[in-house]
């Protein structure tokens, strides 16, 4: 990796520290970032900025700010070349998220966002993977409950089904078994921007390719060919592991993660496995007939909330109905909140393992502050650590164990296991 980083003024800059998100991620690097850590918070107004900091837990009252506009490219590359990491919460990154991941790939800087949108991605994959190598940047997309649990669930069993012996993976599905809490605002306008996107043919097929996002500019790894689920499908919840019932609904982030979890196997030269076929889906009950009506009204919503979406006149009540971006819940709902996904595989041995994680706290705000902070505090300070591949990458690509090790410090619980 790039030996001057070790010489930068900070560790991390958090871009978009005015923000609902950001400054929940600053909040939670200032209780828990170890002593010494150098952090700095950016935004583009300054006044906004120091409000901001007079909020954070003590610890953080001293780090400095630095300006920076998220359509200067100037400003872009001067914050990069001053960071390790920078750790960035302002989208839709479709917007406003494509010059700085490209200054951080040209300066041999360290990122992590919080994106959602596969069109977003695919552009930063052709964009910035070459110059990212070049530079020995790690640009690690998606670090919030989009998609660590996705990718951490995967890459356990993958791990844990290679020290069995136990072939490779084959139908592997990580169910939403209990949620509470909700899609912040920033994702939900990340909705919005993609539904507009999708306007264009291009992008609806970027969208619609269920390996969209596994490819490198250059690379001679094959892309993957196996038939992947339907991201919108409803399914017997014992076709996922006998000891499920009921009838599983889809998740409504499967089309974003589901691309990112085969990206990583494609990084890994498809270490998960020629049959690797991955969905997500989510629990609504263990009642044949309920979790059945239930599942195909989760699945007709998600689609009419698209479709709508998609649609300019119909987009005010949208927005009228769903949270609004820098917007989110009071501190006791996210106090409250908690989340728990399992991932299931079913080997080319015929058998069985999967992977557990449990977090409290809202997803989509408290949880995704910690994932989001452990990230980049893993890519600033566990860098002798980390896995020797630089470019546009995924969490499990770029941190592997050391996230793992550093979530479970936090209190997440995660646990993989061979089932009977």
């Amino acid at each position: 990796m790039d030996s001057t980083a070790a010489a930068r003024e900070f560790d991390v800059i958090v871009f978009g520290a005015t923000g609902f998100v950001g400054a929940l991620t600053a909040a939670y690097l200032a209780e828990n970032a170890p002593a010494g850590t150098k952090i700095a918070l950016a935004g583009r107004n300054g006044a906004k900025l120091e409000a901001a900091r007079a909020e954070l837990p003590a610890a953080a009252r001293e780090w400095p700010l630095v300006l920076a506009d998220a359509d200067d490219e100037a400003q872009l590359s001067a914050m990069a070349r001053r960071a390790r990491v920078v750790c960035t919460t302002v989208g839709p990154y479709l917007r406003y998220g494509r010059a700085l991941a490209t200054a951080c790939a040209a300066e041999g800087t360290d990122y992590v966002d919080l994106t959602g949108e596969v069109p977003f991605v695919h552009w930063s994959i052709e964009a910035n993977a070459e110059a990212a190598k070049a530079s020995g940047a790690r640009i690690v997309h998606s670090c919030g409950f989009d998609s660590v649990p996705s990718e951490l669930g995967a890459y356990l069993v993958h791990r844990e089904v290679e020290k069995a012996g136990a072939g490779s993976m084959g139908a592997t599905t990580m169910v939403v078994r209990s949620m509470r809490g909700g899609a912040s605002g920033g994702t939900i306008d990340s909705m919005r921007v993609v539904a507009e996107e999708a306007s264009d043919p291009a992008t609806r097929r970027i969208l619609g390719n269920p390996q969209a996002l596994s490819f490198d500019p250059g690379s001679d790894v094959p892309r993957p060919t196996a038939k992947q689920p339907g991201d919108m499908s409803t399914l017997a919840a014992s076709s996922v592991d006998p000891s499920l019932s009921g009838r599983l609904a889809p998740f409504f982030m499967s089309s974003y993660n589901t691309r990112v979890v085969r990206r990583s196997s494609y990084l890994l030269g498809n270490a998960y496995g020629p049959d690797f076929r991955y969905g997500e889906a989510m629990a609504v009950g263990s009642n044949p007939v309920l979790s059945r009506v239930v599942a195909a009204g989760v699945a007709g919503g998600t689609i009419a909330a698209f479709g709508i979406m998609a649609v300019q006149p119909l987009r005010p009540i949208v927005d009228r109905l769903l949270p609004k971006p820098g917007s989110g819940p009071s501190e006791e709902a996210r106090d409250n909140g908690h989340f728990t996904t399992e991932t299931f595989t079913r080997t080319s041995t015929g058998r069985r393992f999967s992977a557990r994680i449990h977090a409290e706290g809202d997803p989509g705000y408290k949880a995704t502050a910690v994932m989001l902070g452990e990230s980049a505090l893993a890519l600033a300070l566990d860098r002798e650590r980390l896995p020797e591949r630089a470019g546009v990458l995924t969490a499990s690509t770029a941190m592997g164990d050391v996230l793992v090790d550093r979530l479970r410090a936090a209190d997440f619980e995660i646990e993989v296991r061979e089932l009977g």
